[in-house]
């Protein structure tokens, strides 16, 4: 069963406690472990067509599990002359309500001009750059759920409670609202019922015009324009949409069966009338599954709770969105690699991958760096999602650092280097052909600083990074810090001149 998100905080590197030593052969610098043979560069796949996001935040992703499709485009993030960054600003971490010590903070966002976050029953939009307040909407009750999609003209949705949660009364996920962030406007709220009772969201996406929400007890969706309900999935006895990811394309996971005989249908279907185009259905017995991409269509799944980690993955599914059929299986095993997915509630919820140029890019676990040092490091390597064979590509941490995809960039893949001890973060641009990194930022080396960006773990964060801006933020606020001296934030925002 996937481990559900923690509280932030503390600076522990999450993969390093569950990491298994990978036997390295240095005179060759191949990695060996567990089976799995991690190829040095080769410059493999120049010829293949771009089919990559443009990575841009806009409708496609907005941060963390970039997906691929959607046309040829060209890399837009550059190096800077001075790649040295410098802290732009902060935001202290919110005090919880008396009586509740986590609340969820879920939800972050960049425009061309804002960044928003979510904060306790409101979400703030503050100059991208200066760190000033431009705008504030109020909630009734915190935010719930977040989509990291937006629009091209800068909408998104979330789910939260009708009302601030209490010990008594927890509150339940009932609202749905579409947010216009260059605005800092709700343009409005909905609500579904199941029967006679108000159905609690578990997760919200769009696409195409549309906002889907899904839940163990019933979904709905919306147009994105005017608020009107389009279609409902339809429930049974046996079958509900537990879920669904958007983007490109809006698939559903469909859960049919008995626990014990779950089946699960991964769905592709017509976002304003809710009609299956396609559909692939699993082996009997995977309980919960992730939708790491919808164009190129890609699921993650805990096979027979086989991980055994905590990840949510054993394989990923490679499946033909147009036909249903399956296109490639990928074995994953959560001992050797270090991507996560929560296909429980949060289907769209992966860190430590992404998906472009019809290819999935995947973080190892941790391993010793090998010769006489005993430092932790890890890779990226990609796997060609037509053939679920690896392609021989591979971008190394370097000593003493942890690299993390965290979106495509046109053809390229853009990710996060989790720093050691003694040195601050930094964000390269890995060529999709050559797996040439070129760096983008370094972030400052002051241990002031270095502190508040290594509470932002990668598989806990949301980390957003573009046009020169990496936003680093907690999905939760808690009182677990209370009784620290030390200060906590929400938000630490890096920018490069």
């Amino acid at each position: 069963m996937p481990m559900q998100p923690q509280p932030g905080g503390g600076g522990k590197k999450f993969n390093a406690q569950a990491a298994i030593i990978v036997s390295a052969v240095v005179a060759i610098a191949l990695i060996v472990g567990g089976g799995v043979w991690y190829a040095s560069s080769s410059g493999k796949g120049d010829d293949k067509k771009n089919t990559a996001n443009s990575g841009d935040g806009k409708n496609k992703t907005n941060g963390g599990g970039g997906e691929g499709g959607g046309g040829s485009s060209e890399a837009k993030e550059k190096a800077p002359a001075d790649t040295k960054s410098k802290v732009l600003f902060q935001v202290p971490a919110p005090k919880t309500p008396k009586d509740v010590t986590t609340i969820s903070t879920s939800g972050s966002w960049l425009t061309d001009t804002v960044y928003a976050k979510s904060g306790i029953a409101e979400i703030v939009g503050y100059d991208r750059a200066k760190g000033t307040e431009k705008w504030t909407i109020e909630l009734p009750g915190p935010v719930c759920e977040a989509t990291h999609r937006v629009t091209e003209d800068n909408k998104t949705a979330i789910t939260f409670k009708p009302a601030m949660p209490t010990k008594g009364n927890p509150q339940s996920c009932t609202q749905v609202a579409v947010i216009d962030l260059e605005a800092g406007k709700e343009l409005w709220t909905k609500t579904a019922k199941s029967g006679t009772t108000p159905i609690s969201f578990n997760n919200v996406t769009i696409s195409g015009g549309t906002v889907a929400a899904g839940s163990t007890s019933g979904g709905a969706a919306w147009e994105i324009a005017s608020g009107e309900q389009l279609w409902a999935p339809k429930t049974s006895d046996s079958c509900y949409d537990s879920g669904y990811g958007g983007g490109e394309k809006l698939v559903a996971v469909r859960k049919c069966g008995s626990y014990d005989q779950r089946q699960l249908h991964i769905q592709n279907i017509d976002p304003k009338s809710g009609k299956v185009i396609s559909e692939y259905k699993m082996d009997e017995g995977i309980e919960y599954a992730a939708v790491v991409s919808t164009d190129p269509l890609v699921v993650a799944a805990d096979v027979n709770e086989s991980a055994g980690d905590g990840s949510g993955i054993s394989d990923f599914f490679s499946i033909d969105g147009k036909t249903g059929k399956l296109r490639a299986r990928i074995s994953a095993p959560g001992d050797e690699f270090g991507a996560r997915c929560d296909g429980i509630y949060k289907l769209e919820k992966c860190s430590g991958l992404a998906v472009g140029d019809d290819r999935l890019y995947i973080a190892t676990e941790e391993h010793e760096a090998g010769g006489e040092s005993y430092s932790q490091t890890n890779e990226i390597v990609a796997f060609d999602l037509a053939t679920g064979k690896q392609t021989g590509q591979r971008a190394d941490a370097g000593e003493d650092y942890t690299i993390v995809p965290l979106r495509m960039d046109g053809g390229n893949l853009l990710a996060y280097k989790r720093p050691p001890y003694d040195k601050g973060g930094q964000i390269v641009s890995i060529d999709g052909g050559t797996f040439k990194q070129t760096t983008l930022m370094e972030n400052p080396a002051t241990e002031t600083v270095r502190d508040v960006e290594t509470r932002m773990s990668p598989e806990y964060s949301e980390i957003l990074f573009s046009q020169g801006g990496l936003y680093m933020s907690d999905i939760y606020a808690s009182d677990f810090s209370s009784a620290s001296d030390e200060k906590e934030y929400l938000v630490i925002a890096f920018g490069t001149s």
